[in-house]
């Protein structure tokens, strides 16, 4: 009970209940407010707060946690993934109202949301000042509030190895956010599962050292991932067909696997078994899926940043998903650049949130080890 305690004290300063991370205080704040009673519970504002915040105490003992990351600041072209995290909650919880209810009877808690400032993405790309303006703006009366990150990423995997650090068996599932919100994860899952790698669906390959002198957003994110990893065909892409270089060139140069979204097109049973088969062949025992929307072909997600022709069909990515979760240990996962404002078409709008909710209930089951 004690560790539980401590862990939401830890934990509240942070967050926001789901989706309340984006900050709002006149246009759409009324739908915010409505979205985030109807995910908690409360019958008015202050009771849907008091319901999360006596529910972040349950992370102790989670089997699973839930954590939005409502940025796009690390993304390149088209902004919009900020709306991923509570679109995705919306839609869930309109297209099946108790799935909520049984992940917590399975063991899933909702952290909630990453209070995001909209101009920031990670600290280390902040002045002292700018730290110090924005501790006051965030954590004003908050104990120990000097030491605190102020930028989504770095309060991201701040909350999760505080999580882990008193329950590492736990699982991380994230919404997105902008890809290089999967990083955290990463961050905290790599000190305590030996043996991790990473799978990642995604048109693009994000293996840029840095971009424009930026070590961390969505076109870098794993090649940071990979060396934290220790190379060694740890990091598996699946669905790559937008890239300047050949295969060739990644595997070769950053000793990374991949599947080209042709070669998986062709076959797709195969070549879910041949995921499978090189996380083997790394000595994976546990992994943690990463699913960039852009992964699937238009037709199933048009509502993202860079949509890519020629990309995986829904079918294989679940598919995948389940797989992983039957071979290896599925410590997290992820569904990331999910912009519904983005798509043409209110129809394309709805297919990007329900291949969204799709990959995320896939996930949610397979880490679970259970329906949702």
């Amino acid at each position: 009970m004690a560790a539980g305690a401590d862990l939401a004290a830890a934990l509240a300063p942070l967050l926001r209940p789901p989706g309340a991370g984006v900050h709002l205080v006149s246009t759409g704040l009324a739908e915010q407010q409505a979205l985030v009673r109807s995910l908690t519970g409360g019958a008015t504002d202050e009771e849907a707060r008091h319901r999360w915040r006596e529910g972040l105490a349950g992370a102790a003992t989670a089997r699973a946690v839930l954590l939005g990351i409502p940025c796009d600041v690390g993304a390149g072209v088209r902004r919009g993934a900020n709306q991923g995290p509570s679109a995705i909650r919306a839609h869930l919880a309109g297209a099946d109202p108790g799935w909520f209810a049984r992940a917590r009877a399975a063991g899933l808690v909702d952290l909630g949301d990453v209070l995001t400032v909209p101009q920031l993405l990670h600290d280390e790309m902040l002045s002292a000042l700018q730290l110090d303006a924005c501790r006051r703006a965030l954590y004003p009366g908050v104990a120990g509030a000097a030491a605190l990150p102020v930028s989504p990423l770095s309060i991201a995997e701040h909350a999760l190895r505080a999580v882990l650090a008193v329950n590492p068996a736990a699982r991380i599932l994230l919404l997105g956010g902008d890809h290089s919100a999967a990083w955290p994860a990463v961050a905290a899952l790599a000190a305590v599962r030996p043996g991790l790698g990473v799978v990642q669906i995604d048109a693009h390959t994000d293996l840029l050292p840095e971009r424009l002198g930026v070590r961390l957003c969505f076109g870098t994110w794993s090649f940071h991932a990979n060396e934290l990893l220790g190379r060694g065909g740890r990091l598996i892409q699946v669905g790559l067909r937008a890239s300047r270089h050949d295969r060739g060139h990644w595997e070769a140069g950053l000793d990374v696997r991949q599947l080209w979204a042709d070669e998986v097109r062709r076959d797709p049973e195969a070549a879910v078994e041949r995921v499978v088969a090189l996380g083997r062949q790394a000595g994976l025992r546990a992994v943690y899926l990463s699913h960039d929307v852009d992964g699937l072909d238009p037709a199933f997600a048009p509502g993202t940043g860079t949509p890519e022709p020629g990309g995986l069909d829904l079918e294989t990515v679940l598919l995948l998903i389940r797989r992983l979760g039957e071979a290896f240990e599925l410590c997290g996962g992820d569904v990331m650049e999910v912009a519904p404002d983005l798509a043409p078409t209110p129809v394309g709008r709805r297919d990007t949130l329900d291949s969204a909710v799709a990959s995320l209930e896939a996930t949610a089951a397979a880490a679970l080890g259970a329906a949702v």
